[in-house]
């Protein structure tokens, strides 16, 4: 059961890390396109990051959740041999 949370949890990191994303909400993409219309210095490069970073902490809560329900309503199998 270890393992596989393990596995869950790397994996999960993995796809989060590695993958590019482009999650922008409308606000946060009529602000860019404004700044970069403009040609201003705004720096935008950490933005899509940022949101990512942001979806991803209910995400890990529901996850949570859901491990200590499964744990508590499924009984502990005993080890065969």
């Amino acid at each position: 059961m270890k393992k596989m949370i393990l596995g869950l949890v790397l994996s999960f990191m993995a796809l989060t890390t590695v993958l590019p994303a482009a999650a922008q909400c409308v606000m946060c993409k009529s602000q860019v396109e404004a700044a970069r219309a403009e040609k201003d210095d705004y720096d935008v490069a950490g933005l899509n990051k940022g949101i990512v970073y942001m979806m991803t902490v209910p995400y890990i809560l529901m996850g949570a959740v859901g491990f200590f329900w499964y744990r508590r309503t499924h009984p502990k199998r005993p080890a065969k041999f």
